[in-house]
């Protein structure tokens, strides 16, 4: 990397601004999939197989995108995974027209490919945009503004997507068929123009990406590959793509289950039985305290999960600047640590509230992971990135052993699962922070 007295400001501006648009669709995307389960009429194994069509793709597309992107260079890859995110939402067209389920998944697939490739090629894009010491603290910044664009998508959809309601499968069974019909036809319509709305608008940002006059900073944008051997002899890369893996494995899992837990520890009594508590929820939720039933209270607090990430990316993007990633990340995944404990071994309200609270800690833990993993990794800096965006994978294969503990031995002993995720990370930034586990075999 050359990292000359040039100002990156106006670069990383306009790169921070795809992470909050890419953000920003995807949800508006995630608020459009029930409306097609609507016309497909899914069973929940059909349901799942979306999920994970979805992970498919960073399994099998990440480490090759990072081969492409090591010879066409960041922004081409940029270009590349908008235009891919472009024709993921087109395919969506058919998909409705013909209520085929195989062109659904399909679409479900590019799409997330797409997304693997925005990864891919902006992360480390990021990290590259300045001084190595501080690329921890880009990244979390830009992260940040990629969350900020996840929370204000579903009020925009709310607004102007989910206007009106989506039938249960029972009220759709006691339709009449022309009454069915009706109602396929319609909702197929009702996701068909959003759908090419955000087609269209992928494809114009790509075009303007294309011709904005980035920097070509990493060895990489000057056609100088690197190789897939080399990075996998990298401790650091290796021991991080795990940290990633099981990192993501926890935040879904934990997110995935959450409103479970809160329903069978009574949650939503506490709420109802505290005039503040149940104010929160009717604010949060837009309805009437009074008229909120169970599920909906325990999924309106999940808010504070989610919204505390995006939260503690904005601190952690300042705390970078002053003291050692590694470190940070090491007393962040320690605070979760000691979260799960308490939920676990907790009772009352102290049990329930505990792990609302992860989603602060789990801030800072995905782009500090990736930014130490693909530090000094030089002109095999894609192939790197290849590597961590497919122990994104962690995603699919970490919460159902959550939820098999939590059949098992319940879910409150179940948040052991990530609690143990949480203590590898923290030794993992530990053991970065102070060199042992250093950057080797990538020269």
């Amino acid at each position: 990397m050359s990292s000359s007295s040039r100002s990156y400001r106006l670069p990383f501006i306009v790169v921070t601004s795809l992470f909050f648009l890419w953000g920003f669709i995807t949800v508006l995307v995630d608020a459009l999939i029930p409306r097609l389960k609507a016309v497909f009429e899914l069973s929940f194994f059909e349901a799942g197989l979306s999920q994970f069509a979805f992970f498919l793709a960073y399994a099998l597309v990440s480490i090759p995108v990072g081969y492409v992107i090591a010879n066409i260079g960041y922004k081409k890859g940029v270009v590349l995974g908008l235009l891919g995110m472009g024709a993921g939402c087109l395919m969506f067209w058919p998909a409705a027209e013909f209520r085929v389920f195989g062109i659904f998944l399909l679409a479900m697939f590019m799409l997330a490919a797409g997304i693997t490739t925005l990864q891919v090629a902006a992360n480390p894009y990021i990290t590259a945009l300045g001084p190595d010491d501080t690329a921890s603290s880009r990244l979390n910044l830009a992260q940040a503004f990629n969350s900020l664009g996840t929370t204000i998508a579903p009020l925009v959809s709310a607004a102007f997507i989910l206007g009106t309601a989506v039938l249960s499968s029972h009220e759709i069974e006691a339709l009449s068929e022309t009454a069915r019909l009706a109602y396929h036809a319609e909702e197929a319509a009702a996701v068909q123009f959003p759908f090419l709305v955000l087609a269209g608008l992928l494809v114009i940002l790509a075009f303007a990406f294309s011709r904005f006059d980035l920097p070509a900073i990493l060895d990489t944008d000057h056609h100088r590959s690197g190789n897939y051997g080399a990075v996998l002899r990298s401790p650091r890369l290796m021991l991080g793509a795990l940290g990633i893996f099981v990192y993501v494995g926890a935040e879904v899992s934990i997110g995935s289950y959450m409103v479970n837990y809160f329903m069978d520890n009574g949650m939503p009594d506490m709420v109802l039985g505290s005039a503040f508590l149940s104010q929160v929820a009717g604010f949060l939720s837009g309805a009437d305290p009074q008229s909120l039933n169970p599920a909906r209270i325990a999924g309106t607090f999940l808010f504070f999960y989610w919204g505390g990430a995006m939260l503690g990316r904005f601190v952690g993007a300042g705390l970078m600047q002053r003291f050692r990633p590694g470190s940070i990340l090491a007393l962040f995944a320690l605070g979760a640590v000691l979260l799960l404990i308490v939920t676990v071994t907790g009772v009352g309200s102290v049990a329930v509230w505990a792990p609302m609270f992860v989603g602060l800690c789990n801030s800072v833990m995905f782009p500090t992971i990736f930014s130490l993993a693909i530090g000094g990794l030089n002109q095999h800096t894609a192939q790197g990135s290849g590597v961590l965006c497919t122990a994104i994978v962690g995603g699919a294969i970490i919460p159902p052993l959550f939820g098999a503990l939590g059949d098992v031995a319940g879910l409150q002993l179940a948040f052991l699962l990530p609690a143990a995720c949480y203590m590898y990370i923290a030794w993992y930034g530990r053991s970065v922070s102070t060199g042992v586990i250093a950057v080797a075999g990538t020269h």
